[in-house]
């Protein structure tokens, strides 16, 4: 398959069909359920399916076949099925993923730019979910167009869809244990809800964090008191809640202490992280725009790597019972809460780390507060099997012909739970779990964008991988 007629296959499907369609996505405010509660009734999920539905029965594909699964109280799903090519000599599937939910708007966005507003700049395109992760549907089913189109082959391909991925994707093994005889023997699994640290090559996930999400509330009176009156008698709720953190985390380090949120590092991983390291110095804390005079974690790079990929860190995401500072008063009062986000390193079982979490915050409370621990969301970790023979040399094809750039494989900090999913029910699948997202593309906050040409790249690529897995090369 001549790498010239893939690449002219795609730079058109991504100009001509693409760009209009995906910015029209963008503009669907699909709110993922966790932050949205009402959104059966807003129907954006929904609406959002259905344009990616409608885009992908007008590609053009031979045998194209869409189907918009729901369960009864679950969000919806797109599955995109494609037959193999005549020539194929696989007879597995190649699974590809990708989710159509998106985070909240989040913030102020820069004049001009808005989350459900589709803006292009340049190479660039602004709105929420563009980088993460509408591109997916499209770059899929545009590589594999683009297969056919340059005289290539591919096995049978499912596009699998979710809305919930931003929420911890909690319909996904339903979905999956729903789907299994239909998805029939997974040979390859794309996900393309990652990405990498820079523009220059293709970067493949080797290693994906779990998470717990919990929200830790401290009560202490049945209603707020004149701080005043109450002061000096009453325990302050924010003092039980800082001596609660300080028993999940060390103030002044950082490090986690719950002995079943960490695991051992694997063999090679710090080999792995110097020569990320060695590619641009520096590079790790250069990417975030920390205010003047704030210094990281750790001095070290290859520390501050290994902390984001395969150690446990917490994060208080939000908070409430907390007035803002403008309009509060001398109030004494009677609960707050925090959102806690762990990241747990990929072998640690989310649910196993999230009940000693709890059992941490509840026992022996100081001055005997009432805490509950609700809202509790679980995602595991993932870590790449071994590279298959073919996919080497697909991968080493890639870099030389597309990127000129030779691939690299990197640990991310955050978690996509079907890659743990999958991982358990197809044990001797290949993956390759990349994507268009670089480091600065400000997913999850204002003015996410996706790089073009990037994406233009990926998904030439992809129709590399795909070709390369129908003859098992």
């Amino acid at each position: 398959m001549e790498h010239a007629r893939v690449r002219d296959a795609v730079d058109r499907a991504w100009a001509d069909h693409v760009i209009p369609s995906l910015s029209e996505l963008v503009e669907i405010p699909a709110v993922s359920p966790a932050y949205d509660p009402s959104w059966r009734a807003g129907g954006q999920l929904h609406a959002a399916v259905d344009h990616v539905r409608r885009w992908v029965e007008s590609s053009g594909l031979p045998g194209v076949a869409c189907q918009v699964v729901e369960l009864d109280g679950r969000t919806p799903l797109l599955l995109v099925d494609v037959p193999a090519t005549a020539g194929s000599a696989s007879s597995g599937t190649v699974v590809f993923y990708g989710h159509l939910d998106k985070q909240p708007a989040l913030g102020e966005w820069s004049p001009g730019l808005g989350p459900w507003q589709a803006v292009r700049r340049g190479d660039r395109l602004y709105g929420r979910g563009s980088v993460d992760d509408g591109y997916a549907a499209y770059a899929a089913v545009t590589a594999l167009g683009a297969v056919r189109a340059a005289g290539g082959e591919h096995a049978r391909a499912v596009v699998l869809l979710e809305t919930g991925e931003e929420s911890g994707s909690p319909d996904l093994p339903v979905y999956l244990e729903h789907l299994s005889d239909r998805l029939g023997d997974v040979t390859l699994v794309v996900c393309l809800d990652s990405g990498g640290d820079d523009y220059e090559r293709l970067w493949l996930t080797s290693s994906l964090r779990g998470a717990v999400q919990v929200t830790v509330t401290v009560r202490v009176l049945d209603t707020p008191v004149h701080s005043g009156l109450g002061g000096g008698i009453v325990p302050n709720p924010f003092l039980v809640m800082r001596g609660l953190l300080d028993r999940l985390e060390d103030p002044a380090t950082g490090e986690v202490r719950v002995p079943e949120m960490h695991a051992p590092l694997p063999d090679g991983l710090r080999e792995e992280v110097e020569e990320l390291v060695a590619l641009d110095p520096g590079r790790v804390t250069r990417r975030f725009p920390l205010v003047e005079g704030v210094v990281p974690l750790v001095a070290d790079d290859v520390e501050l790597i290994v902390n984001n990929t395969w150690r446990p860190a917490l994060s208080v995401i939000g908070a409430a019972g907390l007035p803002e500072a403008s309009s509060a008063g001398a109030v004494l009062l009677d609960a707050v809460s925090l959102r806690l986000s762990f990241r747990l390193p990929p072998p640690v079982d989310a649910e196993t780390a999230r009940a000693a979490l709890e059992k941490v915050v509840t026992t022996d409370v100081p001055y005997g507060a009432r805490v509950d621990v609700t809202d509790a969301m679980t995602i595991n970790g993932w870590h790449a099997p071994a590279v298959a023979p073919w996919l080497s040399a697909a991968l080493v094809d890639v870099a030389e012909q597309v990127y000129g750039e030779p691939c690299r494989r990197a640990g991310l900090g955050g978690g996509i739970p079907f890659m743990e999913t999958l991982g358990r029910r197809y044990p001797d699948a290949q993956f390759v779990v990349t994507g268009a997202l670089g480091p600065d593309s400000n997913l999850h906050v204002p003015d996410e964008w996706l790089n073009i040409p990037f994406a233009r790249q990926l998904t030439e690529s992809i129709a590399h991988i795909v070709d390369a897995h129908s003859a098992g090369r």
